[in-house]
């Protein structure tokens, strides 16, 4: 599976689950294009994608302000003239009681994560619509779309809105070419592994919590180019944990 001369953008690669998937795309031979609001983060995604032998361009950006957005594409436009792939990985939450969670901290989560996401995808297709292989968007929503714990309502809103987002993307830019998809991430450990719990690893039926490589895998599936008939739909990684009962004894 190659992305030999693909250009790939990815937000929120400064760590985690995004910089998961950007070093998967270099190592298959992507020219990257790495987002984050975290110069140093970022930094380090960027020695390690040069590692890889593949070329790399940060841009330092808060996904939450349009301005900044619509300035770093631009910036891509006159760089690189065009955009194959998009994954919009950037995303936070606040988890706070509803009765406190502050409108304030209600507008950034959703500003960040589901503005963003739309932003991001529009001035992207702007790029894709010109070319003709069109291109392809994966946006990183989450299992919390689905299911919730206390707490969390403006994230899970956001996610919810991202899977709508998702589906309404695929069926208005499909005419250009243009394919979305949406990754629901379950329970993806970003810290340390080795500290989980043998209890962590049995709450799912694949056996074990996931690791960031398994949504980096999944991307380079959606967004390889014999897979273009997938469109529209968000695929669920979380180890079934999300199809099991669960009976407090």
């Amino acid at each position: 599976m190659s992305f030999q001369g693909k250009v790939i953008m990815v937000t929120g690669a400064g760590q985690g689950i995004g910089q998961a998937i950007a070093i998967a795309y270099a190592q298959q031979g992507g020219c990257l294009i790495v987002v984050d609001r975290e110069e140093d983060r970022l930094r380090h995604t960027v020695q390690r994608i040069r590692e890889a032998g593949a070329e790399a361009f940060e841009y330092i950006v808060d996904v939450s302000k349009p301005e900044q957005l619509e300035a770093c594409f631009q910036q891509i436009t006159d760089h690189h003239g065009r955009l194959d792939i998009l994954i919009n990985n950037a995303g936070l939450g606040r988890w706070v009681s509803p009765y406190e969670l502050s409108l304030k901290d209600w507008d950034y989560v959703i500003n960040t994560n589901l503005r963003g996401t739309f932003v991001c995808s529009r001035e992207a297709a702007k790029l894709m619509k010109k070319q003709e292989t069109g291109g392809s968007i994966v946006n990183i929503a989450s299992t919390r779309a689905f299911m919730s714990e206390p707490s969390s309502e403006a994230y899970a809103a956001s996610k919810g809105g991202i899977v709508a987002l998702t589906h309404a993307l695929a069926v208005s830019l499909g005419p250009d070419k243009i394919q979305v998809n949406a990754i629901s991430p379950g329970w993806i450990e970003t810290g340390d592994y080795n500290a989980l719990k043998p209890s962590d690893h049995a709450q799912h039926p694949a056996g074990r919590v996931g690791r960031p490589d398994d949504i980096a895998r999944a991307c380079l599936y959606l967004t390889h180019p014999d897979n273009r008939f997938v469109t529209g739909t968000n695929v669920m990684i979380d180890g079934g944990m999300t199809r099991k009962m669960i009976y407090e004894e």
